[in-house]
C-alpha cells in the first residue's frame, strides 16, 4: 500500500491514531529504519509469525484505543518459544480487556527482539506558529525523566541534524562513555533528515514518535513507532 492508502484506510475507519504496524509500514516507505513488525489476528497466527521471524520476539497489543500499551499489560518481551508466545498472547488479551473493555482490538503486533543499544528518540509535533517541529533526545523512559531534548523547525538541513544531536547533554553517551562503543552519529543525522523529509511531504501527519530508537556503532533502528493524523476536515 502507498502512504496515502494507509492514511486513507485509517481515516475511512474513523481512526486518528495508526496502529504500530501501520506506522512502521508508513515509515519504511520513507526509507526510515524500523524493526520488521507484522500483525497477528489470533493466537495461532501470533505463533506462526513468531516462528517465521525467528525467536526471541516481542508481542504488543494492536489497538488504536490503547495508548499506553506497557502500562496496561499489552507488551511482552523476549519470548523464546511458541509456548511462551501463546501464553503471552492470552495474557495480553486478558489484561487489555480488563483495562480497556471497550477497545477495538486488531490482534497483536509481532516483531523480532532487537539487540540493545543506546536509546534515543526522534519526534515531531506541530506548533501553531511555526508548524512541524522535530525533536531529538535520549529515548526510552529517559525522555520523560531527563527531558534532555533539542528542537528544530522543519525542513532541516544536514547542519541542523548534526547540531540537534550535539545539543543534548547526553551526547557523551553517543560518543562512547567509559569504555562503551560510540554509536554511528552520521546514521542518526540521516535518520533525522529522512523524518524531516517525510513530515514535510505528508502534512496529514500531526504527531510522530520513534521511541526508542536503538543506536549502534553500525547503524540505528526504531523498535516502536507512533503516528497521529490530522482530522480529516
Amino acid at each position: 500500500m502507498t502512504v496515502q492508502e494507509i492514511i486513507g484506510r485509517a481515516r475511512s475507519e474513523g481512526r486518528g491514531l495508526l496502529t504500530e504496524v501501520e506506522a512502521k509500514e508508513l515509515l519504511k516507505k520513507a526509507d526510515i529504519s524500523v524493526v520488521d513488525t507484522r500483525l497477528a489476528a489470533s493466537r495461532d497466527e501470533a505463533i506462526s509469525v513468531s516462528e517465521k521471524l525467528g525467536f526471541p520476539v516481542v508481542l504488543k497489543i494492536a489497538s488504536s484505543d490503547v495508548v499506553h500499551k506497557s502500562d496496561a499489560g499489552g507488551v511482552k518481551l523476549n519470548l523464546e518459544t511458541a509456548e511462551q508466545v501463546g501464553q503471552a498472547y492470552d495474557d495480553i488479551m486478558a489484561a487489555i480487556k480488563k483495562a480497556y473493555p471497550q477497545a477495538k482490538i486488531q490482534g497483536v503486533s509481532v516483531q523480532k527482539m532487537a539487540r540493545p543499544g543506546v536509546e534515543v528518540i526522534i519526534g515531531m509535533s506541530k506548533d501553531a506558529q511555526f508548524g512541524p517541529v522535530l525533536m531529538f533526545g535520549l529515548g526510552g523512559v529517559l525522555v520523560e525523566i531527563l527531558k534532555d531534548v533539542s528542537f528544530r523547525i522543519v525542513p532541516l538541513v544536514k547542519r541542523d541534524a548534526a547540531e540537534m544531536i550535539r545539543d543534548i547533554k547526553g551526547y557523551p553517551l553517543l560518543e562512547g562513555y567509559r569504555g562503551s562503543e560510540p554509536v554511528d552519529v552520521a546514521n542518526l543525522e540521516n535518520m533525522i533528515l529522512k523524518v524531516s523529509d517525510f513530515v514535510e511531504k505528508n502534512p496529514e501527519v500531526k504527531e510522530l514518535d520513534l521511541n526508542p530508537i536503538f543506536a549502534y556503532k553500525d547503524g540505528a533502528i526504531a523498535v516502536d513507532a507512533r503516528v497521529v493524523l490530522e482530522d480529516a476536515a
